[in-house]
């Protein structure tokens, strides 16, 4: 039985991780401090900011910052901050989201098929929105039923996924992830979910053996019997 709803991951899945590694994140680093003074006044950001004086007691708010950006790590007012850093880069233009060129086409297919097409990513879900706005395949919101991030709960933990399943109205068994994270993918199944590894070339990713690999969309398509696009590839 196809799916009734896909679960996408972003980096490495629906985006090269090159994007995310090489344009979002320096992004982001670069304008922290700016940004910061800018709004220092918001009651978003001092929200944030006190999350993280909780999270690193003891330590300087943009010290602590810099040091989970500089070890890549997913803690949610980091993930919070960059996303609001990079909605003043979408919107003015300086930044564009990048997706495969197989991606687009399958996304606009399988939503007109009626399937549910859900985000789960690690970064924040305002960071989401803006890539998947502002994509250059062109706004690909409206194809999206939902959004999830780390406050859903951590990707490598099964219960995450039944919350997005329970949240979504379907169960595990009816829902697809995608993701080239062999532990997400572990993740997803021990929670019911079909799932996919994405294992594209340009980025890397070596196929771990422990589930399915495809490694474009239309590969997916084919695999689990979801419909295939009407477009070809942009780009």
């Amino acid at each position: 039985m196809a799916p009734r709803a896909v679960v996408l991951d972003i980096e490495g899945t629906t985006s090269a991780i090159a994007f995310v590694k090489s344009t979002l994140f320096p992004f982001a680093e670069r304008a922290l401090d700016g940004y910061l003074r800018a709004h220092a006044g918001d009651a978003a950001v001092a929200a944030l900011l006190n999350e993280v004086r909780n999270l690193a007691p003891g330590v300087e708010p943009e010290a602590a910052l810099r040091g989970w950006m500089a070890r890549d790590e997913k803690v949610t007012p980091l993930k919070a901050l960059q996303g609001m850093i990079w909605r003043e880069g979408f919107e003015s233009g300086q930044l564009r989201g990048h997706l495969w060129p197989d991606v687009a086409p399958c996304l606009r297919a399988w939503a007109g098929a009626g399937i549910a097409l859900r985000i789960y990513s690690s970064g924040s879900v305002e960071a989401q929105r803006l890539l998947f706005a502002h994509t250059e395949a062109g706004d690909l919101t409206p194809l999206l039923s939902g959004f999830d991030d780390t406050r859903t709960g951590p990707k490598r933990e099964a219960a995450s996924y039944a919350s997005i399943a329970a949240s979504a109205g379907f169960t595990p068994a009816e829902m697809l992830f995608l993701s080239d994270v062999a532990e997400e993918l572990d993740a997803a199944a021990s929670a019911g979910l079909a799932v996919c590894q994405l294992v594209r070339p340009a980025d890397g990713t070596l196929a771990s053996g422990r589930h399915p690999a495809c490694a474009t969309f239309p590969e997916v398509a084919a695999r689990f019997g979801l419909p295939a696009p009407d477009e070809p590839p942009s780009g």
